[in-house]
């Protein structure tokens, strides 16, 4: 449960703000869209950016860890994992077990929960409603369509940086709250692997798989 929240968690906030171009009809929709892309550009820009995240699935467990991003790069640091992805090569290393894995930075089978959890924009509706604490983006599953039933994203109204995500899972809500947000001056060296950190790890080399 733990690891596909997880990626839920990661998988959404990618996918939230990567695909956010959607097709808006109404003017609320079209208001949805201009500050999607907005943050789009901070999370995702040349410029690269970083945030803090702590998830709470209905108290049933919680756990936090941090995130990197920058062009095709990117890093994720939690409570069991260190992942570098230097654009090329994927490692994930898993600090109990003490082993390092190497994948294409393109590989599928770098998470093997990555494929449940995919977003598909044209599948939802998207509403943008004030807040007390900033605007709401409520996106909310079409019929007929797979994928996540509901989910909300909280922005800074004057930053549009994230706050918070609510998502829906089956029957339960997951909170994300996200801290520390920044934009902007992200050095590239964060995305390199420390191999001599984890010289007595062992490697296990899925590249080309």
């Amino acid at each position: 449960m733990k690891s596909r929240t997880v990626t839920l968690v990661l998988t959404t906030i990618f996918f939230l703000f990567v695909h956010a171009a959607v097709w808006a009809q109404t003017p609320n929709e079209q208001q949805a869209r201009r500050f999607f892309d907005q943050t789009y550009n901070m999370v995702f820009g040349k410029q690269g950016s970083s945030l803090h995240y702590d998830v709470n699935l209905v108290g049933i467990f919680k756990t936090s860890g941090d995130i990197w991003y920058k062009d095709n790069k990117s890093k994720f640091v939690d409570e069991r994992f260190d992942v570098w992805n230097d654009g090329k090569t994927y490692y994930k290393v898993e600090r109990k077990k003490k082993t390092v894995t190497l994948y294409d930075a393109t590989s599928e089978k770098k998470d093997k929960y990555a494929n449940d959890f995919t977003f598909e924009p044209d599948n939802y509706t998207y509403n943008i409603a004030d807040d007390p604490k900033g605007y709401l983006i409520t996106l909310k599953l079409k019929k007929g369509k797979k994928g996540m039933k509901l989910v909300k994203i909280l922005l800074d109204k004057k930053t549009r940086a994230p706050i918070n995500l609510r998502i829906k899972v089956a029957f339960f809500w997951a909170h994300v709250n996200i801290t520390k947000f920044k934009s902007g001056n992200i050095s590239d060296q964060i995305f390199v692997f420390p191999r001599q950190t984890y010289a007595n790890y062992d490697c296990i080399d899925k590249r080309g798989e």
